[in-house]
């Protein structure tokens, strides 16, 4: 399961892990971690990039003061270029911004071999179910189809597969009679909000192991 992980290092208050957040739209999970970081904490967010220009996300990061851009896909290139090339200009940002974690935070692109290789173990995201239930873009409509009783979000590493790396912290939630996709989407935020900075606590200082 820990095959290729490389953990990031432990961080302190003094020397907190630098952080990448990146987003694909409105960003209320990126909102509540720098609410989260204004104590010090193990860990700071240092970037915050979007895949499009315009995200309402990016707004969050510079409200506290954080480098905050927009990393269009290049347009101009082949299709089957665009992926890599797209990802290449993303690690050219975090890698000049000397960031030591990335944190997928409602970021709605799939990522290449080539990038997880590279930050593997040191990639991390939070998929709105409990995995390996309902992986993929849709977990609140596939849960409630399923007619699940449970369901949750999932703070896991990233690796190549999809919603498929180790799993670091799961919470519960009831599907309410009468819960539609909106409704359960904001209550699974709520328990989101609270576990993912909780689980980069645990990650940044060393307590998490594979």
């Amino acid at each position: 399961m820990s095959e290729g992980f490389v953990l990031p290092r432990s961080g302190s208050e003094a020397n907190p892990v630098r952080l990448a957040v990146l987003v694909s739209g409105g960003g209320s999970g990126l909102a509540a971690l720098l609410r989260y970081q204004r104590a010090q904490r193990c860990h700071r967010t240092v970037l915050v990039l979007a895949d499009k220009v315009d995200a309402g996300g990016l707004q969050h990061g510079r409200d506290a003061g954080v480098r905050s851009i927009g990393v269009p896909l290049p347009m101009n290139l082949d299709k089957s270029e665009r992926r890599e090339a797209h990802e290449r200009l993303v690690n050219a940002e975090l890698e000049a911004a000397e960031v030591e974690l990335v944190v997928l935070s409602g970021y709605m692109r799939i990522l290449t071999p080539w990038f997880v290789r590279r930050w593997k173990g040191r990639l991390v995201n939070i998929h709105p179910s409990l995995l390996p239930n309902f992986p993929g873009a849709h977990a609140h409509r596939d849960a409630l189809a399923a007619g699940a009783s449970v369901t949750g979000c999932t703070v896991h590493l990233v690796d190549e597969g999809v919603d498929s790396g180790p799993i670091l912290a799961q919470r519960e939630i009831e599907v309410l009679p009468g819960d539609d996709e909106e409704a359960l989407q904001e209550r699974i935020k709520l328990e989101e909000h609270v576990l993912y900075p909780e689980v980069l606590d645990r990650l940044c200082s060393g307590r998490i192991s594979l």
